[in-house]
């Protein structure tokens, strides 16, 4: 089920570095160097695995840039929150 626009926004308020628009949840990461984004990046994969959940990521150098949104279900709902909470936790080890 998908989240209304202040849900979104209140849920937020515990995410700093995301934002919303486009119909998803959308943030930006800066490591020290492309080894420590691209460690950043591996953990967040096996996460992503086992939420069965995938952002839609890109990475150029040491920024990871990550969207996040329920595809199936046309916008964000209470799995991309799970997973930025999962993101922000493993972000957080790396800096």
């Amino acid at each position: 089920m998908t989240l209304d626009q202040a849900t979104i926004e209140k849920k937020l308020l515990h995410f700093p570095d995301w934002d919303y628009y486009d119909n998803a949840i959308h943030a930006e990461f800066e490591f020290d160097n492309f080894k420590d984004c691209f460690s950043a990046m591996s953990r967040i994969a096996f996460e992503c695995e086992a939420q069965n959940h995938h952002p839609d990521w890109s990475n150029v150098y040491n920024v990871l840039k990550i969207t996040l949104s329920t595809h199936d279900a046309g916008d964000v709902t209470n799995k991309d929150f799970k997973l930025a909470e999962a993101i922000e936790a493993i972000v957080e080890v790396e800096e």
